[in-house]
């Protein structure tokens, strides 16, 4: 068994965090990853504080173990989900798309530990000294909205700069994955892609199934302009953004283009026209597993490549 500080400030047996995504984690995929001994995630997204209530309260139903919420900052709801989520008892705040500053002091009141998602040393620096508890040190290799560096070079600099416990996200999909970023001076790991491929994720089977055909080239980054970035897989979608992209579209063309995307592809099914965010490992995705089975083989590997490292490395 793996195991960090990570570990024994959120209570769970494996150094791993589901990722909260958009449409794709739900309660059920959530708590089927608590299950299994790692933090699974709600991706509040931008439902209502009331859709986020039964979210929860869904979890709670189906594993007693903890579990936490992502709240999306530039969410229209986010006040009122912030106090659902002080309200329901959760026991981690993640955080993404801003600086969660003005909530710590009420989430700390409550025990509830937070965990913003950053993607510099000074962000990162600046919401150690206001409080959180830990922090996601997420590179460019990440499905979704990106920032500038990547895995390899974020983690190392973000926890050398911090006394909080760092988890790396962005090209993680297997147990090297988790020993290059614990290498690297992480506590611990954030995985999406993988767990969008498991039985217990809710998402179109059509979006799981563009998964598994995606090669390791087959994301791009849209958005450049709008200054939001965001990683999918190529699509007509991707081609159209790319087309206004180069006929030099206002941000407002291109957010209206991106407008319902990800909801369309991974609640729809429509991976031509919706947008399928996915991170650059996609293409080391080969299957749909059981969450137990996907981790029980992550911390395996992981096991298996920390006991060898020795005899792999060092020759007489």
């Amino acid at each position: 068994m793996i195991k960090t500080r990570l570990c024994d400030l959120l209570g769970i047996e494996y150094p791993i965090i589901q990722g909260g995504m958009a449409w794709v984690s739900t309660a059920e995929l959530a708590a089927a990853v608590s299950e299994a001994g790692a933090l699974g995630i709600i991706a509040a997204g931008n439902l209502t504080a009331e859709e986020v209530r039964k979210e929860i309260r869904k979890a709670k139903e189906l594993t007693q173990k903890p579990f936490g919420v992502n709240a999306l900052l530039l969410s229209p709801f986010i006040e009122e989900v912030m106090a659902v989520i002080i309200e329901e008892g959760v026991e981690v705040v993640a955080t993404g798309a801003g600086n969660p500053g003005k909530y710590i002091p009420g989430l700390k009141e409550k025990g509830i530990k937070i965990i913003p998602l950053v993607a510099s040393v000074a962000l990162a620096k600046r919401l150690e000294r206001q409080g959180v508890d830990a922090v996601v040190a997420e590179g460019m290799e990440s499905g979704g909205h990106i920032g500038e560096v990547t895995t390899m070079a974020l983690v190392p600099q973000i926890a050398q700069a911090l006394k909080i416990p760092v988890i790396a996200a962005g090209g993680i999909a297997d147990g090297r994955g988790i020993v290059a970023a614990l290498a690297l001076g992480a506590q611990g790991i954030q995985m999406g892609s993988r767990f969008v491929c498991s039985v217990e994720c809710t998402a179109h089977s059509a979006f799981k199934e563009f998964y598994l055909k995606a090669k390791d080239r087959d994301t791009v980054v849209t958005g450049y302009s709008t200054g939001h970035p965001v990683r999918i897989l190529r699509n007509k979608l991707s081609r159209e953004f790319e087309r206004l992209e180069r006929d030099g579209a206002s941000p407002e063309e291109l957010n209206k283009l991106g407008e319902g995307k990800l909801k369309a592809a991974a609640v729809d099914g429509d991976i031509e026209y919706g947008s399928v965010m996915a991170g650059q490992i996609v293409g080391l995705i080969e299957d749909i597993l059981p969450v137990k089975e996907i981790i029980q083989k992550l911390t395996q590997e992981a096991g298996e490549i920390i006991k060898s490292l020795p005899q792999n490395l060092i020759k007489t």
